[in-house]
């Protein structure tokens, strides 16, 4: 087992001797995973604290539960089933992965578990797992689902950055300098001469050996790191990708003056605030709006087809209609 959460007390030592074959995989659920690391399971790496708490708030009380054991102090290996199907084949997509950890049989968690930790008993963290392996496979591809339909907006927003990295990595394979570019990458990856130094928990030394590098770039915290290392056909390595941080702040406002026109100021303004959806109460307090006010306007853009609402629990979701999002589109400079 070698998937690791990644923190920052001790090193891990990935070694090789010869310049590694890279590759580079655009594979969103390891964004999804680096995010649940953050807001749900403690492990705080930078996820700006709106998006923390937007995430935090969509996901059920099952998931919550299904996500415990990677909050747990001092603890950085899991179980291979956190990601079900792996980046290095192709690019994977969240419903696939959400799809294969809905069809693993109980019994590979099981297995799972013990390739990750020993036979017998495993972690107290993990104990509950283990003893209702399908309950913990629907919550944690449940918590994927939740995450992944909080941030799927910024995922196609960052098209941009994604493919600006797939020609950066391009352009420094082909060029002979993976030294540089694995220095890169981020602040907990540092390249030696022997190979790579990662921050981890737990210290331990790897062999790349024939094995090729996959790289994953993520949307996640400028700090959050998931690495495997012993998968025996290629190591890969997910990181946050350069300019993520851009995509934390509101989107550059459309033509304001134009869009008010169109829907008002207020209501501009509130379509430009749901970079990702939000609910009422998050809203009220972003826009500075009393909550009898907030209702009148979504109420309006809601008739106009520009917002949807969503009742989870207490709360009430409100997200951008793809309408929107095109309407945005045609007022942006």
């Amino acid at each position: 087992m070698g998937t690791r959460v990644r923190s920052s007390e001790a090193w891990c030592e990935l070694r090789f001797t010869s310049t590694p074959q890279i590759s580079i995989s655009i594979s969103p659920h390891l964004t999804v995973l680096a995010m649940i690391a953050d807001a749900l399971a403690g492990r705080r790496r930078g996820l700006p604290e709106l998006w923390r708490r937007a995430i935090s708030a969509r996901v059920g009380p099952h998931g919550h539960e299904a996500v415990r054991p990677l909050a747990v102090p001092g603890r950085t290996v899991a179980p291979d089933s956190l990601v079900a199907r792996s980046p290095i084949d192709a690019d994977v997509t969240v419903q696939s992965q959400i799809s294969a950890l809905q069809d693993t049989p109980p019994d590979a968690l099981i297995k799972d578990l013990e390739q990750t930790f020993g036979p017998g008993t495993p972690p107290a963290h993990w104990r509950a797992a283990a003893e209702r392996p399908r309950h913990w496979l629907r919550g944690y591809a449940g918590a994927l689902a939740d995450v992944w339909n909080t941030t799927e907006p910024l995922w196609k927003r960052a098209r941009p950055l994604l493919e600006r990295e797939i020609e950066r990595v391009g352009v420094a394979t082909v060029r002979g300098g993976p030294e540089l570019l694995f220095g890169s990458l981020s602040d907990r990856i540092v390249s030696t001469e022997r190979g790579l130094l990662i921050s981890d928990l737990e210290a331990g030394g790897f062999e790349l050996g024939e094995r090729r590098i996959v790289l994953v770039p993520t949307l996640a915290g400028k700090d959050s790191v998931i690495v495997s290392l012993d998968d025996p056909e290629a190591v890969w390595i997910a990181y946050p990708v350069r300019g993520a941080d851009s995509l934390w702040r509101k989107p550059v406002r459309p033509s304001v003056d134009e869009l008010s026109a169109l829907v008002g100021p207020i209501r501009a303004d509130l379509l430009c605030a749901l970079d990702q959806p939000m609910t009422m109460s998050m809203l009220a307090a972003d826009m500075k709006i009393a909550p009898s006010g907030l209702t009148y306007h979504c109420d309006r853009l809601r008739a106009g087809r520009l917002i949807t609402r969503e009742r989870r629990g207490r709360e009430v979701w409100i997200a951008r209609t793809r309408r929107a999002e095109e309407l945005l589109e045609l007022f942006r400079r």
